[in-house]
């Protein structure tokens, strides 16, 4: 019997040649397009229409000889994606949808509409590769199967920060057919297989809603509402303060981590914003205030007090620090046997959003969570997204900037 793959066929060159692949290498494959949410009021309606998607994906479906169907994903979208995303903002943390619609979506609801069509796995196309170990250590002497989330090998492209989520289980049912290539290498593929994709850019905006106006977005729910636009100078005093001395490294690590507090009197008001949880650190777009010598970047937001602080910019010292929390219950293994207990470091390589270069830090697991510090300061750490670490082109694992 041929092994079933059900392909997450997005209507983009990379699901379109993953499908390809897998049936070229003798897999039994099905074509499945996913309709999320759709809200038409706030998207910027010709840049991503799922329409068009979906009728490339079952041209692309049709011109492989493969069985098609569209799957409404939008109730479970709603519920578990933008009723999310709607909370975390109201918070004043930042969301990153696309880990969450991966390891919510794609690698859970979909996967289990895959695994009822009878399917041995699923595979995307996502530019990251799965490798495979046994361990020996399993209580009982027998093996173990242990997957890895690898890298893609294109530098560019790489998407295993979206997938940092993931979890052994969803790991063991996953194919990555395109991680192994470069992207102009999948487009070749497209264009001698005649595939309608081959040409097509790639879709930007949230996971698969398409280009979002975010402020529209979020004001049906988070409404409008002006407050201060607050300019802190580089030269404000309390970053001069030198680190006080330290009863235990938990007391330092905490210090490390500890974000600048701001009050409205730090600095002066340089304009209006209409609600401070639509800004997110580090942004400079979108504040419309002119006539300073350098932009203006989001520093810290205060939801509560309704007041955004921006420092001009990227070198403001308002905008870096050198570590990051991560509460328990948000803490992530991907390679659960590596998973630190109390008190126990690891040296990793680190980023805090996607195409980041990887940096040096070092994680601290201590009673109440993980500490990551950094071993040069890291621009906008922002809670709500995500952190993941690396040794070597392994993703081990990730957790919720706190």
């Amino acid at each position: 019997m041929k092994k079933r793959v059900v392909v997450g066929l997005s209507g983009g060159v990379d699901s379109s040649v993953a499908a390809y692949l897998l049936k070229k290498q003798g897999y039994d494959v099905i074509g499945l397009f996913m309709k999320n949410w759709h809200d038409d009021t706030v998207t910027i309606s010709d840049e991503c229409p799922w329409l068009e998607d979906s009728n490339d994906a079952m041209l692309v479906a049709e011109k492989l000889g493969i069985p098609f169907q569209t799957v409404d994903l939008s109730e479970a979208y709603k519920e578990r994606i933008v009723d999310y995303m709607f909370r975390e903002y109201k918070m004043g943390r930042t969301p990153n949808p696309d880990v969450l619609c991966n390891r919510e979506i794609k690698f859970d609801v979909f996967m289990k509409i895959a695994l009822g069509l009878g399917a041995d796995y699923v595979a995307t196309g996502h530019y990251c590769r799965k490798g495979t170990s046994t361990s020996h250590n399993d209580q009982n002497g027998k093996t173990k199967e242990i997957f890895h989330l690898l890298a893609g090998k294109d530098p560019n492209k790489d998407q295993s920060y979206f997938l940092c989520q993931l979890s052994q289980e969803q790991l063991a049912k996953t194919l990555f057919p395109i991680g192994e290539l470069l992207k102009p290498e999948v487009r070749k593929i497209a264009a001698e297989q005649g595939l309608i994709t081959a040409e097509k850019r790639d879709s930007q905006g949230l996971c698969f809603i398409g280009k979002v106006r975010l402020p529209e977005f979020l004001q049906q729910k988070l409404a409008p509402k002006d407050g201060a636009i607050v300019e802190v100078p580089a030269s404000f005093s309390e970053y001069k303060i030198a680190a006080p001395t330290f009863s235990s490294e938990e007391e330092e690590l905490a210090y490390l981590s500890s974000k600048h507090k701001y009050s409205i009197t730090d600095g002066k008001q340089v304009g209006v914003h209409h609600g401070a949880h639509y800004f997110t650190k580090g942004q400079r777009k979108g504040l419309a205030v002119g006539g300073t010598k350098e932009p203006l970047f989001v520093i810290e937001t205060d939801v509560d007090e309704n007041v955004i602080y921006t420092g001009q910019g990227k070198s403001h010292p308002g905008l870096y620090r050198r570590g990051l929390f991560v509460k328990k219950e948000e803490i992530h293994w991907v390679r659960e046997d590596l998973e630190l207990v109390e008190d126990e470091k690891m040296e990793v390589d680190a980023r805090i959003r996607y195409r980041q270069p990887l940096e040096k830090a070092t994680l601290h697991r201590t009673v109440s969570g993980l500490y990551i510090i950094f071993e040069n300061p890291q621009s906008a750490i922002t809670e709500g997204q995500f952190v993941a670490w690396y040794k070597g082109a392994e993703l081990l694992g990730s957790g919720v900037i706190s």
